[in-house]
């Protein structure tokens, strides 16, 4: 007996340390944003994923694959299909020809999101021996994904702008990337971003946090591209069952008006 209650009182010590531990860790949770696409009659703003995507093409995909994606998809953001040719007119895509021989050609609509690397040891093999995530479902694999991603985006902070104790808690040197939202703070990957990375096709102002947004919106889209169908396909069946509803009761009424 008196062994159990020693387990027991080391069991809940142990649970309140770690309440208090969770509670009090060092990684802030990531500021809440509105967002266009949250809640049930929610859409994508697709001006933003437009831009999202040119973000992702001249930044992001230089290192992260989009690997679940087909070209073809991007006219579901509301470009057309000349529109869609000429933003991958310039990119070229391997294959085999009538020999069975390796070539490049030009990318089809047809073709998934070109890979950055060959395999998954040369990503590693260029990226100090990690390789960089897919991010097809990268905002639904994160908890709170939207706003992760963008606070993720925008929470770096330069080595001088650390504190003493943050640079002695966190054991950062020059040589690391301090980011505030970041589980652990120290992350492999520099800041991808920063005022004006990108010259908007449409003149929008290309800041940090404007950047952010947009390839947020981009990749949430990207994560799940039928969301809207869903949400629509969600109405329609609540008010199919609301009249359903309604009509049963009329019934129900009507045949049990006589009785008593």
């Amino acid at each position: 007996m008196r062994r159990l209650i020693v387990s027991g009182a080391i069991a809940v010590a142990a649970l309140v340390t770690g309440a208090v531990a969770i509670a009090a860790g060092p990684t802030p949770q990531a500021p809440s944003r509105q967002w266009k696409f949250e809640g049930p009659f929610g859409t994508y703003d697709r001006a933003a994923a437009q831009r999202g995507y040119q973000v992702y093409q001249e930044v992001c995909a230089a290192c992260h694959s989009l690997s679940l994606l087909a070209y073809r998809n991007l006219m579901e953001l509301g470009l057309t299909e000349n529109q869609v040719k000429d933003l991958i007119k310039d990119i070229v895509v391997p294959d085999l020809n009538d020999d069975g021989q390796p070539i490049d050609r030009p990318a089809r609509l047809s073709d998934r999101f070109k890979k950055p690397f060959p395999n998954e040891l040369a990503a590693a093999a260029a990226n100090n021996g990690k390789a960089p995530p897919d991010l097809s479902v990268i905002v639904k694999a994160r908890a709170n994904g939207p706003n992760y991603m963008h606070a993720l985006l925008t929470g770096y902070v330069p080595f001088d702008k650390l504190t003493p104790e943050q640079i002695k808690e966190f054991a950062v040197t020059k040589d690391d990337n301090f980011n505030t939202y970041f589980p652990g703070h120290k992350i492999a990957m520099a800041s991808p971003l920063d005022d004006d990375k990108v010259a908007y096709a449409d003149g929008t102002k290309a800041t940090l946090s404007q950047e952010a947004s947009d390839v947020t919106e981009f990749l949430t889209w990207a994560s799940e591209p039928h969301m809207e169908d869903r949400k629509r396909t969600g109405v329609r069946v609540i008010l199919f069952l609301l009249a359903l509803a309604g009509l049963m009761y009329a019934v129900k009424r009507q045949v049990w008006s006589g009785k008593h």
